[in-house]
């Protein structure tokens, strides 16, 4: 399987793009977010793919960040969407944003995608709500969302969330928590101050 490209951006659309690799042109469908993330023609880009087959097709996606591919991944488990819906999706919302809204339970934000109506919206947020808190977000057009503090794994803010959860919270509470708390306190925040104010914050 495929797992990642490297090469020259040689052709784009509205909904894909050409990678050149020594020769090879790979057709991948992207995001519009990740479609503005590669680049001019002719630069060197990388893209991190997933390879879907069905009886009668077989494509590839294509996302600039490895946490847009998984949040790709979890989002199309979910019965009616697609891919076409998962990558609607994730032109309208940032990882971070998608995160945000899955943990609140926010159907209305999900919702802001082309094709997704209110009942599926529903069913997103209400099947991811308790994973989105274990998920990688990316600051891919953040929009300063909360959701968008990256948490990686052996980080003080991965342990605050591990640690919330030991305390009883549901990870998507915990992992929102902790996000707050990093954006009061900034990047720098030790553990134990993490944990205090990430307490208040699941808390109230």
């Amino acid at each position: 399987m495929i797992a990642k490209l490297r090469g020259l951006l040689d052709e784009t659309g509205a909904d894909w793009a050409v990678i050149d690799v020594q020769g090879v042109g790979y057709l991948v469908h992207c995001s519009a977010r990740t479609l503005s993330a590669l680049g001019e023609i002719g630069e060197s880009c990388t893209v991190y793919t997933d390879l879907q087959v069905s009886e009668n097709d077989m494509r590839l996606l294509g996302f600039a960040e490895a946490a847009e591919r998984d949040w790709f991944r979890l989002l199309t488990q979910v019965q009616g969407v697609g891919s076409k819906v998962g990558l609607a999706i994730l032109s309208a919302l940032s990882t971070g944003e998608v995160q945000t809204a899955c943990a609140n339970g926010d159907a209305a934000m999900v919702a802001r995608a082309n094709g997704v109506g209110p009942k599926l919206a529903g069913r997103i947020v209400n099947e991811l709500k308790d994973k989105a808190g274990t998920m990688p977000s990316s600051g891919l057009g953040g929009g300063g969302a909360v959701g968008a503090v990256v948490m990686p794994a052996g980080s003080a803010s991965a342990d605050a969330v591990s640690a919330l959860q030991n305390l009883g919270f549901k990870p998507a509470i915990a992992a929102s928590a902790v996000a707050k708390a990093q954006g009061e306190l900034g990047e720098d925040a030790d553990l134990n101050e993490l944990v205090r104010v990430a307490l208040k914050r699941a808390a109230g």
